[in-house]
């Protein structure tokens, strides 16, 4: 095909995706684009995050143990950064769950009931949505410091690396034979550790150490997800 005859029929074949983006869509191509590019890059791990696992198998390999499950705390009334200020013990300072977030902390409890997945214990960070979310769903918990927030809005690579440093051992650590590891906490440990930024909240993602100090992705879960599990 001579080439100004192929750029024409490229620019064709362009034109028809674009039209057909907008009419699925209903918004225009540059928005997309510029939706796309508004994303960090955390959130664009966690947009093009492909599950391993999902479905029948995925429970089966819950049902096996060995996972870390780390979720994001439930939905709170507003999102925004309330660390600086945050007293711990103190929940009149901090977020707090919604009604929907309530409502996703038990659907997740039900789900994990319904399928009887394994778990020794459950670890929340000292935040009151963390450890709340924690106890509306496995119906307890222990609280570690270690997945608190740095009091600050804007890290800096010094306080990143920090909290990489004390997530990772935690999302390393193989849970006895047979049982998995829950983990409720924060977005920003998760991402400093893994790169990806987990949203929406109550949002989990499916760990699996590797007992030689690495860790693999496998899945992530909505809250209204898990009650499903088995059905797929």
């Amino acid at each position: 095909m001579p080439k100004l005859l192929q750029n024409q029929f490229l620019y064709l074949v362009s034109a028809t995706i674009l039209a057909a983006m907008v009419v699925m869509t209903g918004s225009s191509y540059s928005e997309t684009l510029a939706s796309e590019e508004s994303m960090t890059e955390g959130e664009m791990a966690n947009a093009n995050f492909k599950d391993k696992l999902s479905g029948a198998a995925l429970l089966n390999a819950l049902k096996q143990g060995g996972h870390v499950i780390y979720f994001r705390h439930a939905q709170t009334e507003k999102d925004y950064a309330d660390q600086v200020k945050a007293v711990m013990g103190d929940c009149s300072t901090q977020r707090k769950l919604s009604e929907v977030g309530w409502k996703q902390a038990k659907d997740i409890g039900e789900g994990f009931r319904k399928y009887d997945i394994p778990f020794d214990k459950v670890i929340s960070s000292q935040y009151c949505r963390a450890w709340q979310t924690a106890d509306l769903a496995f119906g307890q918990y222990e609280k570690n410091g270690d997945l608190n927030f740095p009091k600050a809005e804007d890290y800096t690579p010094e306080q990143v690396a920090q909290m990489k440093e004390r997530l990772d051992p935690i999302l390393t650590a193989v849970p006895p034979q047979g049982t998995n590891t829950v983990i409720v906490g924060h977005d920003d440990l998760f991402e400093a550790s893994t790169g990806i930024y987990p949203d929406p909240q109550g949002i989990a993602y499916i760990v699996k150490p590797d007992g030689n100090g690495k860790f693999d992705l496998i899945a992530n879960m909505l809250p209204e997800e898990w009650s499903k599990l088995g059905e797929n």
